[in-house]
């Protein structure tokens, strides 16, 4: 009797068991699992992020703010785009826009400007001219403007975050303002150089789903400062966690890269800056 009583108690478990992994399996069924659960750390996607004709199709690992960073966006907007709230939860094939999408034209007519005759035969003004023959320099123009006035910005608001430089070494490569320019600066030393947080903040990205950075790992630090910190051949931190300026977060590496190197760059509100602006002299 006593046999048949074990007997009867494991037929009954294995049959509750089995009505809570039905009963679990009915009510996950609506919802998919969110990309990033904030308490396992380290991202797991191996695929690239790539954004194309600014929309994005979000895959297993990647964060909302990986995203932003690779579109040169603040997450804030891409977030409001999307009507995402924080802590900014996304989804496996959930469609991320870059931009607001594009009002459709009740008319497909399309409107040319008026030209009036040159009856005299005069040459067209010579500002206009000169504008329409060299549109490069005039990008190029207006892209300083822009940086400078992001830059300037930047600096007096720079006073809430304290920086310090990220790693030991000799700097190689300097940030650019131009189009395809480097984006930040390179810290050359030797594998395994500890990599540090440049300033307080939180990990919102750790892994190497971003093309061209290896294995990155990115700092929030205020709502409008990121620092990123590329190449590395180990990550220390883990996301969702809080680290101090000074403290060790990578090793230096090559991964996605030809050369043993830290690739550190600073963001003011999705914008690439200068670090330099912002770390002390040597």
């Amino acid at each position: 009797m006593d046999f048949g009583g074990v007997r009867v108690r494991q037929i009954n478990s294995i049959t509750i068991g089995l009505l809570c992994l039905t009963l679990g399996a009915c009510t996950s069924v609506h919802k998919p699992a969110p990309v990033v659960n904030l308490s396992k750390g380290k991202t797991t996607s191996s695929k690239k992020i790539h954004i194309k004709n600014n929309r994005y199709k979000v895959k297993k690992g990647d964060t909302l703010f990986a995203i932003a960073f690779s579109a040169s966006k603040d997450v804030r907007t891409v977030a409001k785009i999307n009507n995402i709230k924080p802590p900014y939860t996304i989804y496996p094939g959930q469609t991320i826009l870059l931009t607001y999408p594009k009002k459709a034209n009740k008319s497909n007519k399309v409107s040319s400007p008026k030209i009036k005759n040159n009856t005299n035969n005069k040459p067209l003004n010579n500002k206009l001219s000169k504008k329409e023959l060299d549109p490069p320099s005039q990008r190029e123009y207006v892209q300083k403007q822009a940086n400078k006035k992001t830059n300037d910005t930047s600096t007096l608001l720079n006073k809430k975050v304290r920086w310090n430089w990220p790693a030991v070494g000799k700097v190689t490569r300097r940030f650019s303002i131009k189009e395809n320019g480097y984006k930040g600066i390179q810290i050359t030393n030797k594998t395994g150089t500890s990599i540090k947080a440049a300033a307080n903040g939180i990990v919102v990205y750790a892994g190497s789903a971003l093309r061209g950075y290896g294995n990155l790992i990115i700092l929030k630090h205020t709502d409008d400062y990121l620092s990123a910190y590329a190449h590395n051949s180990k990550l220390l931190v883990r996301e969702q966690q809080q680290v101090k300026v000074g403290q060790k977060i990578a090793e230096m590496g090559n991964s996605d890269s030809s050369s043993v190197a830290l690739r550190f760059e600073v963001r003011y509100r999705g914008k690439s800056v200068d670090p330099m602006r912002y770390l002390p002299r040597k």
